[in-house]
């Protein structure tokens, strides 16, 4: 609806434009004359992988170029990689907080039942399913409004990230082919959706139907929701019985530089060169580090040290369990923050 709607009002908004912006209106036409042309690239595109032609006649008709999903995709923090990276205690504050532990709680124990089948199927613990659903979409309450075909072409189209965005389209199109109402196709501004938020080619890869209709119904289904988190963290590498982490206490005078990093890892390095290398936890322990509320895993597990806050402040040994986490989202922050919600919908 939202593209039909965007199609029929663009002859008033062009009009508009040409009044009040005077000599940048034909820039607006010519960004959609060449979104209209690129379409058709995409369209060839999709057929070439299979999509059907009456996905294509269902979806693509109608789709106007959206310049308010660019901007925001240029104002994302990767466009800024050396920012000073501040600290996390506001961050923790803010997205762990009374209304999301408490509603994260009241969510745990409406779909217990669910929730305890997909962790002894799965091993991903039933708290981080539903930590992960709070940070992501509110328990299921914000999911975005934005028409994702529109969206995903409209960023393809812009072309700083075309080949990401371009599949994203073509995998919306085959989510329609493999029985996807066009009416779900609606998300955040890059192309998430759901209550999982996950990517079209995700959806395709790890969407799961949790509850038993045929139908992996993330939009709507609090079990297919929570069945595909726990399939995408199984996927990742999730090994049951391993907490994420532990909250600890450095002591006076620790060598912090005889633990430091040393890898340089491709992906998202600024959040991975924060951690110290890998230790076990009898090694952790050797050196003074003491847990400040539950207990130290199995002494034979690895962790890495985190003090993200810098020396004095509240650090974290992390587990691999932690970096599936990051996977889903590489931010520490974020996947601190997730651990920490976990920890709490818990108690």
């Amino acid at each position: 609806m939202l593209a039909l709607r965007a199609m029929f009002g663009k002859a008033a908004v062009l009009a508009a434009a040409v009044v009040l912006a005077g000599p940048a209106a034909p820039a607006v036409a010519q960004d959609e004359a060449g979104f209209q042309a690129y379409l058709q690239t995409l369209a060839r595109q999709a057929r070439a992988q299979g999509v059907s032609q009456r996905t294509i006649d269902l979806v693509m008709p109608g789709l106007t170029y959206n310049a308010r999903v660019v901007e925001l995709d240029r104002q994302q923090p990767e466009t800024r990689p050396n920012a000073p990276i501040s600290n996390f205690e506001p961050y923790r504050v803010k997205h762990v907080d009374a209304a999301r532990i408490g509603q994260g709680r009241a969510a745990y124990q409406r779909v217990r039942s669910r929730l305890e089948r997909i962790e002894r199927e799965t091993g991903v613990p039933e708290s981080i399913m539903v930590a992960i659903w709070g940070h992501e979409t509110a328990y299921g309450k914000v999911m975005g409004g934005f028409d994702l075909p529109r969206a995903l072409a409209s960023l393809a189209y812009e072309g700083r990230r075309r080949d990401l965005f371009a599949g994203e389209f073509i995998a919306t199109l085959k989510m329609v082919d493999r029985g996807v109402p066009r009416s779900k196709l609606v998300g955040s501004w890059a192309g998430a959706f759901g209550g999982p938020q996950f990517l079209p080619s995700v959806y395709l890869r790890l969407a799961v139907d949790g509850d038993g209709d045929g139908m992996a119904d993330i939009w709507t289904s609090e079990p297919d929701t929570l069945a595909s988190i726990a399939n995408y963290f199984v996927n990742a590498g999730w090994r049951k019985g391993q907490p994420w982490g532990v909250a600890v206490r450095v002591p006076p005078g620790f060598n912090r530089a005889a633990v430091a990093g040393r890898t340089n890892p491709p992906r998202c390095p600024r959040v991975h060169e924060r951690h110290s290398r890998w230790k076990s936890i009898a090694e952790w322990r050797a050196l003074g580090i003491t847990p400040t509320g539950r207990a130290l895993p199995a002494d034979t597990v690895q962790a890495t040290l985190l003090e993200p806050d810098g020396p004095g402040k509240t650090a974290y040994l992390l587990t691999g369990n932690y970096r599936v986490i990051l996977d889903y989202n590489c931010s520490n922050f974020y996947a601190l923050s997730v651990g920490l919600l976990a920890d709490e919908v818990e108690r």
